[in-house]
Formats: C-alpha cells, sequence, structure tokens
C-alpha cells in the first residue's frame, strides 16, 4: 500500500464513513425496536378481539411464531413475540409522558400509536423514537417504576451506556441513591430529564459503590491498595463518579514552605470546568482529614485553577462518617467540600434505602 500524502483527506474521509455507518446502525436499530412495538401493538389489539383472551392470546402466539419462523427465520419464537406484547404494553402507558430525542439534552413530542401500519409507524420516528437497542429495552421494561425506567433510558442514551453498564447502574441502584436526596420536583425532573449537573453538589454520590474492585473478598486493604485498584480500574470508576469525569494525576504532589503533600487521585469534570480532588480514607473520617482536603481545594484554586474555571471540588471517600462531624467542621455555605461513604459490595436497593435513611442529615 502506498504512503497518502494528504493525511487531512484522509481523516476528513474515514470520519465520514464512520459517521455514516453509526447513523445508519442507529437507523435500523431504531427501525427494529419501532417495528416490535407495532407487533406488540398489533397482537394486542388482535387479542382484544377475542371472546376468551388468555385462550386465544396463547393460540394467536403459537400461530404467529410458526408462520413468522417459517418465513423470516429466527427471532419471532412464542417468548419473543410475548415480550414484544409486554414492550407495546409497557411503553404504551407512557403515551403521555415524553421520551427521547437524538439530542441528549431535549425531550420529543408525546407517543403517537394511532398508525395504520408498520410502514406508516416507521415514517413517525421523530414522533416516536426509541433511541436504545432492543436488549436495552428488554431491560428496561422490566423495571416497573415508570420515572425510574424513564430515568435509565435517558441516562443510558445521554452517555451511551452498553447494556453491561446499564445493568450495573441499575443493580448499584442509581436512581434510588440520586433520588433519595432529592424533593418531589426534583425526582419528577429526574425522569424528565436524568441527571442535570449544574452545580458541584449535583456531581456527589452518598454512598458511592465500588464493587468491581473485588475488595470485599479481602479482610484487609491499605489506603494505598483501595488507590492502585482504583486506578486498574478506571474505566469502572469514571463510571460509577458519573457524567464528565475525565482522569488527571494519582498522587498528585504538591509543595510549600519545604513540606510535600501528595493527592491521591485529581479528576477533571468537563461540564462544570472544575478540578475534583479525591483523597481515599480507611476507616471512619476524622476532622483533620477534612481540614485537609481544605488545604487541597484551596491550593489548587490559588495555585492551578485558571481564571475562567469554576472553583476546585474535594470529595473525601470514607468508610463511615459521622454527619455531624462533618456539619459542623465545614462551613454552612460549603459548595466545595464533600464526605462520601463507599461501599465495596453490591447492597440491595432496600439495603440502599435503610442505610440512607438511617443517616441524620447531608452536607450542603
Amino acid at each position: 500500500m502506498k504512503d497518502l500524502h494528504n493525511t487531512q483527506l484522509l481523516q476528513n474521509i474515514s470520519s465520514l464513513i464512520d459517521n455514516a455507518r453509526k447513523k445508519a446502525a442507529v437507523a435500523v436499530n431504531q427501525t427494529i425496536v419501532l417495528t416490535y412495538y407495532e407487533i406488540g401493538r398489533m397482537i394486542i389489539e388482535d387479542e382484544q378481539k377475542g371472546e376468551s383472551r388468555a385462550e386465544y392470546g396463547k393460540t394467536v402466539l403459537k400461530d404467529l411464531s410458526l408462520h413468522l419462523t417459517d418465513r423470516f427465520g429466527k427471532g419471532f419464537s412464542v417468548e419473543n413475540l410475548d415480550r414484544m406484547r409486554f414492550f407495546y404494553k409497557t411503553y404504551s402507558e407512557q403515551i403521555s409522558s415524553t421520551l427521547l430525542t437524538n439530542s441528549s439534552n431535549t425531550v420529543s413530542k408525546p407517543l403517537s400509536v394511532k398508525s395504520e401500519s408498520i410502514n406508516h409507524t416507521i415514517q413517525q420516528t421523530s414522533i416516536l423514537n426509541f433511541n436504545l437497542s432492543w436488549s436495552h429495552y428488554l431491560k428496561l421494561m422490566r423495571i416497573k417504576d415508570s420515572n425510574e425506567r424513564k430515568f435509565y433510558e435517558i441516562e443510558s442514551y445521554k452517555n451511551n451506556w452498553s447494556l453491561r453498564e446499564l445493568q450495573r447502574q441499575y443493580d448499584s441502584a442509581l436512581y434510588t441513591r440520586l433520588s433519595l436526596s432529592k424533593n418531589k420536583e426534583e425526582i419528577l425532573q429526574l425522569s424528565e430529564k436524568g441527571q442535570i449537573i449544574e452545580k458541584p453538589k449535583d456531581l456527589i454520590k452518598d454512598p458511592y459503590v465500588l464493587e468491581f474492585l473485588g475488595l470485599s473478598e479481602k479482610p484487609h486493604y491499605s489506603e494505598n491498595e483501595l488507590e492502585s485498584e482504583l486506578i486498574g480500574k478506571l474505566e469502572h470508576f469514571l463510571l460509577e463518579l458519573g457524567t464528565g469525569f475525565t482522569f488527571v494525576a494519582r498522587q498528585d504532589r504538591i509543595t510549600f514552605d519545604e513540606k510535600q503533600f501528595r493527592i491521591d487521585l485529581v479528576f477533571y469534570n468537563r461540564i462544570l470546568r472544575c478540578f475534583v480532588l479525591i483523597d481515599l480514607k480507611i476507616g471512619e473520617l476524622k476532622h483533620q482529614d477534612i481540614g485537609q482536603m481544605q488545604m487541597y481545594v484551596n491550593y489548587y484554586d490559588r495555585e492551578k485553577r485558571l481564571e475562567d474555571e469554576n472553583k476546585t471540588i474535594g470529595i473525601i471517600l470514607c468508610q463511615d462518617k459521622s454527619e455531624a462531624l462533618v456539619k459542623y467542621t465545614l462551613p454552612e455555605d460549603n459548595e466545595q467540600i464533600f464526605a462520601s461513604k463507599y461501599f465495596t459490595i453490591l447492597p440491595s436497593k432496600q439495603d440502599f434505602i435503610n442505610i440512607l435513611n438511617s443517616d441524620n442529615g447531608k452536607i450542603s
């Protein structure tokens, strides 16, 4: 193969082809999901005409499965047809709600389910927009709470979560962790827009779940081991931290008055445009730990932050903490220093609720 001297031309054409393939894949995926939705609608409407719905429905699915499999091949088993039926039933209940558009920051018009044929329905993709894969929707439609389901749908699209990432975020009760610290209006906003990050507190989770480290198998581990494991599985940790985080440094050294200090982990958040410092603590949080983080944050604000960047955020991850100690160590108007627990196992959703309800309050 000869060398191409016009590398910019190659890059532009390659980018064009990559984008075209991605758009084509998205269009095919949307058409498939929309078609399954319409199949579900047709099955349910046909069932409603039957005298004995339950028996009639079973007979129809078996008959459909045989004929469709013979004509189109795999993918139309009785079980899959029943899933399409349930898919329509689940999402038709959200007709009055809003779904995602192709923009990650906007919401689509209400669903339209009055189409008379598959071809007509497919032409309405600008009205009815399913932006995720069928595998994603198989997971989503099993979430009973419609607000929770819509939240995970929006976040999956905004953050381009794979099915594995969606499953992990659901298993770690992300919606529950975010919603328990919010009022009713803010919870509704989660289901309509997903997680909106406008101020430092919006970035913070309490607790953080680090089950992917596998440290639950170790009876004892050091702060250095915890840090090494987090760096070794940085992709997982970034997913847990949330939207907009990029890794900057590990054991970042700062020096003044001939004294040296090291900040465990340094990140940057592109949404808030600020540095995020993380200090790891084994055991219970002490007031000295908060004071140390305050020093780190002040140093970054005065020595490393650019004029057009926002103030630095500091997060102390600890195994245990006293809410009262945090409250009275930090100033009342604190918006920069946060202390959060971390778990090395994956609690159940009810465990999360019990743990958070047992807290005496949140830092503000």
